[in-house]
């Protein structure tokens, strides 16, 4: 009878690897590429001349984070959906949130950075509002240098929805797991086909900020928009004008990465840490948008090296 049972675990394992192994390889494969597009786009923020380039070890150590990243990411979505669908949640983002964001992101986050670009060290951590903050819930605002950025503020250990590009959802494990976490999708472009009071136009951006701002849930923007190490970058309204439409508290973030974060021998060596700072929280209330601006940016860039005076 065991002889039976054996045989019988075997052919049931086979079966099991003949038809999950193959869906491994091709998502591992897909995840490759991707980690690969990732490390170009790094690699550009990094040629600036004022910041040192991406050495062969840098290359590694982005291609490596990416793949980590995505491939943990992707098996927590499927754990999340799993999750879901036992406990009838299925199409509830409220419920796979929880685990979505406040587990896997989070969780996955610090371990990438602990794994690739070194020790995060969280300044000011006194000034974080609560993770349960009621409404109107506080916006947080930061500069953005580098992917590593991503990764760095879930130090932090708070709450928050992101505004992404609607492509992102396509991205392996990232874009899946973000929509588990019931995140703001937009489009950067607007699309011939969809008006801007589509799901993803650019109304969404207030509509749905300001009902998560209202529910409780805090923002996270980084307002220049884009990434840049070497040049400090103008700061666009959109954060400024979810917190004034709500009258939430902006929380600075300054968010330093070392110009040997990439290029380092760690983790077989020492690594300079990444560096959040977390400025008093600003009122927004009576405020406009321009005088939040700039003192929003100036906190923020006064702790931070200018490598643009370096020109």
């Amino acid at each position: 009878m065991l002889w039976l049972i054996g045989l019988l675990l075997v052919i049931v394992i086979v079966l099991f690897l003949s038809i999950v192994g193959p869906i491994i390889v091709f998502v591992e494969c897909v995840i490759g590429i991707a980690a690969l597009a990732a490390v170009y786009q790094e690699r550009k923020i990094w040629l600036d001349p004022r910041v040192p380039s991406l050495t062969a070890v840098g290359m590694i150590k982005v291609f490596c984070l990416n793949l980590v990243w995505m491939t943990v990411c992707f098996a927590g979505a499927v754990v999340t959906t799993i999750e879901a669908a036992v406990t009838k949640n299925w199409l509830d983002l409220k419920h796979t949130r929880e685990i979505a964001h406040k587990v896997v992101e989070r969780r996955c986050a610090m371990l990438v950075t602990s794994l690739f670009v070194g020790p995060v060290v969280v300044n000011g951590a006194e000034n974080l509002p609560s993770d349960e903050p009621g409404s109107p819930a506080p916006v947080y605002v930061a500069n953005h240098a580098s992917q590593i950025d991503s990764a760095a503020v879930y130090h932090i250990e708070r709450q928050w929805r992101w505004i992404m590009k609607s492509s992102i959802m396509f991205l392996p494990g990232v874009g899946q797991i973000t929509y588990l976490g019931d995140h703001i999708w937009i489009d950067r472009v607007r699309r011939k086909n969809k008006s801007k009071d589509s799901n993803t136009g650019p109304r969404n951006l207030y509509v749905k900020s300001d009902a998560s701002i209202q529910e409780g849930v805090p923002m996270f923007f980084f307002p220049q928009g884009t990434r840049r190490i070497g040049e400090r970058l103008p700061f666009k309204d959109g954060a400024f004008k979810v917190a004034t439409n709500n009258d939430s508290l902006l929380v600075p973030i300054s968010i330093e990465i070392p110009l040997t974060a990439w290029n380092s021998m760690y983790p077989f060596g020492k690594a300079d840490p990444v560096v959040l700072t977390v400025h008093k929280p600003i009122e927004s209330k009576g405020k406009d948008i321009e005088t939040l601006k700039k003192e929003t940016s100036e906190i923020i860039y006064s702790v931070l090296p200018n490598y643009s005076k370096h020109e």
